[in-house]
């Protein structure tokens, strides 16, 4: 019981019945062609009281789940912890699918593997006056027509900039996704080597619409080198300036978070 509950309560399953017609529909011709063949991205941001909490998670990510996905699914999956917390470090698990149906796949083969409830006990059955974390937000991405897949950075000094942009209404937000993909912000950031790991519209998750990428730097030196050098950019510029993609217009609120890889990470 505990276990179909921990499964059916995750964001892939609570959203299956909502995602079953359209599933449906895509087998007619005129739809499935128009489906981009992207990879998606579940991110769970998990929030603990303390270290004891933290300890729970990540031994279960580490010793479980991470070997687990990579044996079985041959995907890689990223943990990261805050560059400079503010009390006890977020935890940031980013999990690439192929595709969405790789991602719901995935969720009943865990409900049924005796495996992962063994060893990953102490986190999947934490008693309710003891739980291994106190909160956690999971949302979907989608990833950009532009850039479909992920692309790994190389594994020597590195952090990782999280970046969501807010948009007011669903057209804002679908323009400033035209805008990576379409007015070659994407390419600005590639050609000025922030090694971009993915770029990906928020499909099932909070705070929607929103747009969610990440990009890596050497140290917070190098980030800030980068930055200056994309608003100095004149393609930037250009395109900053065409009628209807002023930020002013599809963003209204940039979160960013400063990431730094555990050891155990595969991104």
């Amino acid at each position: 019981m505990q276990r179909r509950s921990f499964v059916k309560g995750s964001l892939i399953s609570g959203a299956a019945a909502a995602i079953a017609p359209i599933a449906t529909m895509a087998q007619s011709k005129p739809l499935k062609d128009k489906i981009p063949n992207v990879e998606h991205y579940e991110l769970r941001v998990y929030t603990f009281k303390d270290e004891r909490q933290q300890k729970i998670t990540e031994d279960f990510y580490r010793d479980v789940f991470v070997p687990l996905i990579k044996q079985k699914r041959y995907e890689t999956v990223g943990v990261f912890t805050e560059l400079n917390p503010a009390g006890q470090t977020k935890l940031y698990v980013l999990i690439p699918f192929n595709t969405y149906v790789h991602a719901e796949s995935l969720y009943y083969f865990l409900e049924d593997n005796k495996d992962y409830w063994t060893r990953g006990a102490a986190y999947l059955n934490a008693p309710a006056d003891n739980p291994a974390f106190e909160h956690l937000e999971t949302s979907m991405m989608k990833a950009f027509k532009h850039m479909p897949s992920k692309q790994l950075p190389p594994r020597d000094q590195r952090i990782f900039e999280l970046r969501q942009y807010k948009s007011a209404s669903e057209a804002a937000g679908k323009k400033k996704i035209e805008m990576f993909n379409d007015q070659g912000e994407i390419d600005i950031f590639k050609r000025l080597g922030f090694k971009p790991v993915f770029f990906g519209e928020t499909i099932i998750g909070n705070d929607r619409p929103n747009l969610t990428y990440m990009v890596t730097f050497k140290d917070m030196e190098n980030k800030a080198a980068h930055w200056k050098s994309f608003v100095d950019d004149a393609q930037w510029k250009k395109i900053s300036v065409v009628p209807g993609y002023a930020d002013a217009l599809l963003v209204s609120k940039i979160t960013s978070t400063m990431l730094v890889p555990t050891a155990y990470s595969g991104i």
